[in-house]
């Protein structure tokens, strides 16, 4: 690439597996916090937390929307994490990958930030990056929603077009590339998607793969800073 870009990276399943105990973990913790705070049995809590999920992008807008939910408290209490480092799988080679990875580094997660937070600082990485932004920095508008990518731009200064943004969502990547963002799924699919420009099945690939990825000049329209191309 002919000019350094701002590499936004999402965390889970991305920079650390989160699948084999992170994420059962919370969703555990999410089923009990529904169970105790609606008085619900545990079948049911995990059918309305699977429903919010899949109409809201995040089962805690369901919670605020439909029964006044304190977002700080559903996310510290459903994000605890008595034996991190017994839950943490990632590989060590990912810290080297990111101090060799040209441009500056920001995590963009649909976690809580304190969570995000623990996790890069467990993993050694934190130093990597200029940023940790969670899900309380996006008003609580995950990703994709495209408010929360435009949070993002304003907070740092950013023009779309500057940006790189790593994930393991595909629908995520949708967004990334409206606004005008070049985007890289880690992935093993073997799915070929219009707004996927870079598939690698790590993001340990990452940093030989870096030549592929288009010049910024070649990324598209210059958008303003924080503008968007869908409503």
């Amino acid at each position: 690439m002919s000019r350094q870009p701002v590499w936004l990276f999402d965390l889970d399943n991305t920079l650390h597996d989160a699948s084999p105990k992170i994420f059962p973990h919370i969703n555990r913790c999410m089923t009990a916090y529904l169970q105790t705070n609606l008085g619900l049995s545990r079948e049911d809590a995990d059918g309305l937390r699977m429903h919010y999920w899949h109409r809201y992008g995040a089962t805690l807008l369901g919670l605020v929307r439909h029964h006044g939910t304190n977002p700080g408290h559903f996310l510290s209490e459903t994000h605890r994490f008595e034996s991190l480092d017994q839950m943490v799988v990632f590989n060590n080679a990912v810290k080297a990958m990111l101090r060799r990875l040209p441009g500056r580094k920001l995590v963009f997660s649909n976690g809580p930030r304190d969570y995000a937070e623990s996790i890069v600082r467990y993993m050694g990485i934190r130093q990597s990056f200029d940023d940790v932004f969670g899900i309380e920095d996006m008003r609580l508008q995950p990703k994709p929603r495209i408010q929360a990518y435009r949070y993002l731009l304003r907070e740092h200064d950013l023009r779309a077009s500057q940006c790189v943004m790593v994930e393991d969502s595909a629908e995520n990547l949708r967004t990334a590339k409206r606004l005008g963002m070049r985007t890289v799924w880690i992935s093993r699919s073997l799915r070929r998607l219009p707004y996927v420009d870079l598939t690698l099945g790590s993001v340990l690939e990452l940093r030989r793969a870096v030549s592929r990825l288009r010049p910024l000049a070649e990324a598209g329209p210059h958008h303003a800073r924080g503008a968007g191309t869908i409503g």
